[in-house]
């Protein structure tokens, strides 16, 4: 996550964010990437945007031990917080611009980043960056969101359109900037020299106990609360209770079960001749 977004998860919120939403949208997806991530039987892992590392503890434990692990974020606040997590000893951390790494040619095996590329402002340029870093051979891993509209059980959705409706805003300027095309990502990684570009779609659950409890999560600890309290500090509270009747309207009264789409791109470095 940039700088400019980071900000906006600073005290209670980074908390809430890390303890809620993390679990609720982000971690189904990091034993998928560890698992890839193992298969491939790099030595040497960069991960960029690596936020509060929830995929970094999941490679830490996928990894053996014997493999160096390189975890990098814009925001130090964010590097700060990931150290924090169980099994980082292992893990170095170092604050790095993904569109401008301050590492050498051909110094890693692997490069991962998850839900991290929507943000970068020039995405060629951070792709040109990660050909540069790896090895001959090498491959980058990464992972996107699908686009919200194929999105229909997305809490996270379901809770911006909400808060978009009372903030007479478009629910997607309230969320990450998309990047799903997938003609366009195969072009940006063919300009930065990539080639075996392969985009899998994968589908995780979503899932809490209760539409108060999601509703809770998905305004109180992502980027919604933000642009609530920009707006009118004072409307918080209501629109928590709006979402909550959303996402029992979408799911009932029971437990919330909803579900997530991702786009897994892999894209490989031609050995050299």
């Amino acid at each position: 996550m940039p700088d400019d977004k980071a900000t906006a998860f600073a005290g209670a919120l980074a908390e809430f964010y890390d303890r809620h939403l993390v679990p609720l949208l982000f971690a189904p997806y990091t034993a998928v990437v560890a698992e890839r991530a193992k298969r491939l039987g790099a030595r040497r892992v960069l991960e960029t945007a690596a936020g509060t590392g929830i995929a970094t503890e999941a490679l830490a434990r996928a990894l053996s031990s014997d493999v160096a692990i390189t975890a990098t974020d814009l925001n130090q606040a964010m590097i700060e917080r990931g150290k924090a997590r169980p099994g980082m000893a292992r893990v170095h951390w170092q604050q790095a611009d993904a569109m401008k790494l301050p590492f050498a040619d051909g110094a890693f095996d692997l490069v991962v980043c998850q839900f991290g590329v929507m943000f970068f402002p020039d995405k060629r340029a951070s792709f040109g960056e990660c050909f540069r870093v790896l090895a001959s051979g090498g491959t980058y891993l990464f992972v996107l969101w699908d686009a919200y509209d194929r999105m229909a059980d997305n809490p996270l959705w379901i809770a911006a359109w909400t808060v978009g409706a009372l903030l007479k805003r478009d629910p997607h300027s309230l969320l990450s900037p998309g990047y799903f095309d997938e003609p366009v990502i195969r072009a940006d990684l063919a300009a930065a020299g990539f080639r075996d570009v392969t985009v899998d779609r994968v589908t995780r659950p979503a899932r809490a106990p209760s539409a108060a409890d999601a509703a809770m999560i998905t305004v109180q600890g992502s980027l919604l609360r933000a642009a609530i309290e920009a707006a009118d500090p004072s409307r918080l509270g209501e629109a928590t209770k709006a979402v909550e009747t959303a996402m029992a309207t979408r799911f009932g009264t029971g437990p919330v079960d909803g579900e997530t789409k991702a786009l897994m791109v892999t894209a490989t470095k031609p050995r050299a001749p």
